[in-house]
């Protein structure tokens, strides 16, 4: 191992990588040359990306390095982020995954992306989004098997995580947009707390929904990145903590819809967590997150109909009739409907508050299997548009394959704002599971 590190500085944890630079023992320049060479062995089947310029990226690795020279403190130096296609880019095109937007070149970089910079990381490029963050997908293929989905509407960053392309892609999940691509692309995807992450240059399409966060090869990878992007305290999940958690085991309102191979998974992952010291209780939640979760498609399209208003008036004919359908629909729910949506996602988090309490985490699923073939569609959100809108951190990680061969993951969710304690428990549950 400690050879191909040497060899490979693409294979470094994120960490050890900008540390290096940061001490000037790496360079951003070669560690940037050898994420690219990835890139260049395997994009043409996975084509993770929307626009890609090698010569770009390089010229912001030597800003790093002169940078790191000069003595500036660099959280992320030299590392390489793939950022979605609905997140601003100032140097790069921000399509947002619709013909509508064909060369668009915005003035400034979303928040998210102007961090990530200040920190030192490299945007290597735009990865593919489906259309507007909903569902007409892209070209991008799933990296452990090109006849599948690599999962959306965060197609192109997780499968880039999964393919070893960045250290860290961005992603946006309003349904399930990060926890499950992550996971059928075999990458730990970490959903944070709502609002964690500023949406300023975000082309948002539910404001009650819309969140920020990353897709990363490692737990500890993606506790880095959230520190280097906010300065906030992730901690090191590798580490383990001084206890076992008190987990609960929840499959919430849809469980009906766990494959054979999920279900298994995860019950395994249980059985596993607890013969490591931990807790493992079934819970049930209350009725009103079930109550939640049947308004989230209202709440989604309708605030999603808002978001689009320009589009839906000059220029739908270039909407996907998929897409058109659903935001037609949603712009004719009464807005006393809406109302009623937004109240009942509030009652859902504050009876869920209540019930999680007793617990580190919730044990589930990710999805509801490994990866489906094709790459018309990208999988179903049945495991995840409840946490989304209940606004608590999410992380999954990978717990082996499925029939097909394609990974499974498993979800860990905390309470809202315990974004460090769920990455350590996440951690603690994919170790005690290996």
């Amino acid at each position: 191992m400690h050879t191909l590190l040497m060899s490979d500085p693409a294979a470094l944890p994120a960490a050890e990588a900008a540390r290096r630079i940061q001490a000037g023992a790496l360079s951003a320049i070669a560690l940037t040359e050898a994420l690219l060479a990835r890139i260049a062995a395997r994009e043409k089947v996975v084509k993770a990306f929307i626009h890609l310029d090698p010569a770009l990226a390089l010229r912001q690795a030597a800003a790093v390095d002169a940078a790191a020279k000069a003595g500036r403190r660099l959280p992320l130096a030299g590392l390489g982020f793939g950022v979605k296609d609905v997140l601003d880019t100032a140097d790069q095109p921000s399509q947002y995954g619709s013909p509508i937007w064909a060369g668009h070149r915005p003035r400034t970089d979303a928040a998210c992306v102007a961090l990530a910079r200040r920190a030192g990381a490299v945007i290597l490029g735009k990865t593919v989004t489906t259309e507007f963050a909903t569902r007409f997908p892209g070209p991008t293929t799933n990296p452990h098997n090109p006849a599948h989905t690599p999962g959306g509407s965060s197609s192109g960053s997780a499968a880039g995580a999964g393919a070893g392309f960045f250290h860290a892609g961005f992603g946006t999940q309003t349904a399930g947009s990060i926890i499950r691509p992550a996971a059928f692309c075999g990458a730990v995807g970490f959903k944070p707390s709502f609002g964690t992450l500023h949406r300023g240059g975000m082309k948002v399409m539910s404001e009650s929904l819309d969140t920020i966060g990353v897709i990363t090869a490692s737990v500890a990878d993606a506790a880095h990145a959230m520190a280097g992007l906010t300065g906030g305290d992730y901690g090191t999940p590798e580490t383990k903590p001084g206890r076992a958690p008190r987990l609960g085991l929840c499959w919430g309102p849809t469980a009906s819809q766990a494959a054979p191979e999920t279900r298994a998974a995860i019950e395994r992952v249980a059985s596993a967590a607890a013969k490591a010291g931990a807790s493992v209780t079934p819970v049930e939640l209350p009725a009103a997150a079930a109550a939640g979760l049947e308004a989230h498609q209202l709440v989604m399209n309708g605030e999603s109909a808002e978001a689009l208003a320009w589009e839906l008036d000059h220029a739908a004919a270039q909407l996907s009739p998929v897409l058109r359908e659903r935001m037609e629909w949603g712009r004719d729910q009464p807005r006393a409907a809406l109302a009623a949506g937004r109240a009942a996602f509030a009652a859902a988090r504050a009876a869920v508050a209540e019930a999680i309490a007793p617990f580190d985490a919730l044990l589930t699923a990710a999805a509801p299997g490994e990866a489906p073939e094709g790459i018309g569609a990208t999988g179903d959100p049945a495991f995840n548009s409840l946490w989304t809108l209940l606004h608590l951190p999410c992380v999954t990680v990978p717990v082996g394959t499925g029939p097909k061969g394609l990974p499974l993951g498993a979800q860990l969710v905390g309470a809202f704002g315990q974004d460090k304690a769920v990455l350590a428990w996440a951690e603690w549950v994919r170790q005690a599971a290996s």
